[in-house]
């Protein structure tokens, strides 16, 4: 969720050349006040005198000395895009272009190469590429590094900037080469630029009984789509009996929507709270009462791409015992950036909170740690020769309650059913795997057990037959 702080606009005031360094400094001292020399001005709210006096005189020795003419506005504009990007990575002064471009990613469709970037010490990092897009297809992976774009070098490049480049019309071709870890070379990557349609909600069914979610990016939308599929689902199959949610490369997005996917699982309770300098920077969001999904088992898929919003869910849902979290450790960005409007249509985006679980943890910097460990690796399964099953016997007796008979051909289809998935995605493989195992022990705990009015008689042997005790009146030979 965006918090956007409005400044009031007056009439625009012109100086003439001459005046305009004496003019902005006359300006900054008359609005905020100044501190003594000598005096710490971090705790009064008073800006330093000198350094204010050094700003002006590099103003105009740049403004009079540059080899280029530069108008006094595009220099203003570079020493407010100074400032912010010696914040954090996050922080960023948006002009027209990045405003647009920023409105477009939260509505879900732009062009470009669909990779979500972020800035690491002077580089261009892949955070994440968009599923389906051109990036994704090719090949380029989170932790990739950035060094270069159409054979133009981005090192020390401003992040908008380097963004900018990427973006184009759809089916123009762009060169992008990266560095990756472990491997020597740079890699090249010749791609065409595509609307990049970024669907945050993706379902299937697994095994007939579980239900996938795919979270790609959180939208204005997600929450709401999320409880609508799962509403869909569960009318579809009432015996649905478990749910994975995968949220693996998803960079982040709109915090709300983060807030209501968790309210989807959680039958009310704390999700994530913020905290910040400004009053309105310290908010808490709780979950309403009522889990959609009534309690089902539920895994979360997270990695290294896994990120921000994406990092709230699993918090919340590890900190809640709601879910189990599989996978690899996230991201860890565990800051909260508002977008403030500064004109029609320029912004800054600054960090203005940090968020925590609802057990207090804080992510930045170190991430959700999952409770089951799986790294994506890439499994062959061993391949076996037909087996004769009892089904396969000529004459054999068939099954006295009616059961459906399983031949050698039908666990070899489920075989390779299950070994297409493990080479696919071992870590959702996994995933489906345990929730498995959930249902069996949910089914066989005592609570289950207490919960049906039929009798268990415990199995004694498989092969051995018990029959039930005859009535007292009954007649016997």
């Amino acid at each position: 969720m965006f918090r956007a702080a409005f400044i009031p606009r007056t009439n625009p005031t012109f100086f003439t050349a001459p005046g305009v360094v004496a003019a902005l400094l006359g300006l900054v001292l008359s609005t905020v006040g100044i501190a003594d020399e000598k005096a710490p001005a971090a705790d009064t709210g008073l800006l330093p005198l000198e350094e204010l006096r050094t700003f002006t005189r590099v103003y105009d020795h740049v403004r009079n000395g540059y080899v280029d003419q530069i108008d006094d506005a595009k220099l203003l504009e570079y020493a407010i895009k100074g400032m912010i990007s010696e914040l954090d990575p996050h922080s960023a002064y948006l002009d027209k272009e990045a405003f647009a471009d920023l409105q477009a990613s939260t509505s879900g469709e732009f062009g470009g190469v669909g990779l979500e970037v972020s800035l690491d010490e002077g580089f261009i990092k892949v955070v994440t590429p968009i599923d389906d897009s051109p990036s994704a297809k090719a090949g380029i992976m989170s932790g990739d590094i950035v060094i270069r774009i159409d054979d133009k070098p981005v090192k020390g490049m401003d992040l908008n900037k380097a963004v900018n480049l990427m973006r184009g019309p759809k089916n123009s071709p762009i060169k992008i080469t990266v560095m990756r870890e472990g491997v020597d070379q740079p890699l090249d990557f010749d791609l065409l630029r595509d609307i990049i349609k970024v669907q945050s909600v993706r379902t299937r069914v697994l095994d007939k009984d579980y239900f996938y979610i795919r979270l790609a990016q959180f939208q204005l939308d997600t929450g709401r789509d999320v409880a609508k599929k799962l509403r869909e689902q569960l009318k579809k199959n009432p015996n649905t009996k478990g749910i994975i949610l995968d949220l693996r490369n998803n960079p982040g997005g709109v915090l709300q929507a983060s807030v209501e996917v968790v309210d989807a699982f959680l039958d009310g309770g704390q999700v994530v709270y913020t905290q910040g300098r400004l009053d309105n920077s310290n908010i808490g969001y709780n979950a309403e009462a009522g889990d959609i999904t009534n309690n089902l088992p539920l895994v979360v898929l997270i990695n290294d791409g896994s990120a921000s919003a994406s990092e709230i869910v699993a918090g919340a849902l590890q900190d809640h015992k709601r879910a189990v979290i599989m996978g690899t450790r996230s991201f860890g960005k565990g800051s909260v950036q508002s977008v403030i409007p500064i004109s029609n249509d320029r912004a800054i985006k600054l960090t203005t909170a940090l968020y925590y679980t609802p057990n207090g943890r804080s992510i930045q910097a170190q991430g959700i740690e999952p409770d089951v460990d799986v790294e994506r690796v890439e499994i062959t399964a061993i391949q076996k020769g037909p087996n004769t099953t009892e089904a396969d016997l000529a004459r054999h007796l068939g099954n006295s309650k009616g059961g459906q008979e399983s031949t050698s051909k039908d666990r070899a289809n489920q075989r390779i059913s299950s070994a297409e998935l493990l080479k696919e995605d071992n870590q959702l493989h996994e995933a489906l795997n345990l929730l498995k195992g959930l249902h069996i022990f949910i089914q066989s705990s005592p609570l289950a057990a207490a919960a049906t009015d039929a009798e268990v008689v415990p199995e004694i042997a498989p092969d051995i037959v018990v029959q039930p005790k005859l009535p007292a009146d009954t007649n016997r030979e």
